[in-house]
């Protein structure tokens, strides 16, 4: 008996390594003091000594039940740009600037070539955001998952300075709320997503006109990475006063995260169009409107508070940064929540 025949394989461990490095070179910062493989990794804080009082800020998340969807369609490539996205969105929405990220993969059986699909996604979603992947760990273990199975998930890092964090503290009535669009369903709500439409490769592959592709691909869509987005804002001079990553519980849960006690957001439903998959998720599965809404990030992945004066400049931001932004509502004098009108 050998670590082998007991589902183990060590080489093919060397072998993930060895595929995973060209995607790993691409996502190197100057900061990065260490090579791939070691037992850790180094990032130089020396870039960010003349900051006033800097401050880390940390991030931590997996990509849940939509790996299911990967499973099915053999599609691994784009999973991990959902999994950097949960966390690095998390980190801007402090006003950080991801630094380096770190992921963990747990599977079944260690099959190198999807191993390195996975992190080809992973340092995609570094690339987009700016983030250097350091480090990360891939667990062999056999008779915990299934042999082609796996779980994803993730750890970010990033700076700001502490005058310059984003608490939501100032937030007054009057402000105006700018909603940034997202991709789809992102990472969140499909083990409802799960529920409503079979999970099989013939209603995955399914063409829909109104979706303009199959059903698959519409639902495996990677997660929107907001940090370009909010950086422009930010160095276009702009104070965001609050700002609201929709993922899970949808509206209803994290709008008011990013509000202080007495402020009420108003967002108006009609201020956007929702997208067509939203609309079939509601039909499909007869959900109703307000389960929709505490579920699904319903076409808006980020929510921004900004001063009027500001609003025109804001989107002007958003848009150089290659999304799509628009007024969804503003804030108004009331116990501390969201409503959706």
């Amino acid at each position: 008996m050998d670590y082998k025949k007991a589902g183990v394989d060590i080489e093919a461990g060397y072998e993930s390594v060895k595929l995973m490095k060209e995607h790993v070179m691409k996502t190197m910062r100057p900061e990065v003091l260490t090579d791939i493989g070691g037992f850790s990794g180094a990032f130089a804080m020396s870039a960010f000594k003349d900051m006033e009082k800097p401050t880390l800020v940390s991030g931590t998340d997996g990509v849940g039940t939509k790996l299911k969807l990967a499973f099915i369609m053999d599609k691994h490539d784009t999973v991990g740009i959902d999994c950097v996205a949960m966390c690095v969105n998390d980190i801007a929405c402090a006003g950080g600037e991801p630094l380096f990220f770190l992921d963990y993969i747990a599977c079944g059986k260690n099959y190198p070539e999807k191993i390195a699909q996975i992190v080809s996604g992973v340092a995609e979603g570094c690339v987009q955001s700016g983030a250097a992947l350091i480090g990360g760990e891939t667990a062999e273990m056999p008779g915990f998952y299934p042999e082609n199975e796996y779980d994803l998930a993730g750890f970010a890092v990033g700076v700001v300075d502490e005058p310059k964090l984003i608490t939501g503290k100032t937030i007054a009535a009057g402000d105006v709320l700018v909603g940034i669009a997202s991709s789809g369903v992102h990472s969140n709500g499909f083990s409802l997503v799960r529920s409503i439409f079979t999970m099989d490769e013939k209603t995955l592959g399914t063409h829909h006109d109104e979706l303009g592709k199959t059903l698959g691909e519409t639902l495996i869509a990677p997660t929107k990475i907001y940090v370009k987005a909010l950086k422009a804002v930010k160095d276009a001079g702009i104070t965001i006063k609050g700002c609201s990553h929709i993922t899970g519980g949808g509206f209803y849960e994290n709008v008011p995260r990013m509000l202080p006690e007495g402020i009420l957001a108003e967002i108006r439903k009609d201020s956007y169009d929702v997208p067509p998959i939203f609309k079939m998720l509601a039909s499909t599965g007869n959900v109703e409107e307000h389960m929709m809404y505490n579920t699904f990030n319903m076409g808006i992945g980020m929510v921004l508070a900004v001063n009027e004066a500001d609003v025109d400049a804001t989107i002007k931001a958003v848009l150089s940064a290659g999304e799509k932004a628009c007024v969804i509502g503003k804030t108004t004098a009331g116990d501390k929540g969201v409503v959706l009108c």
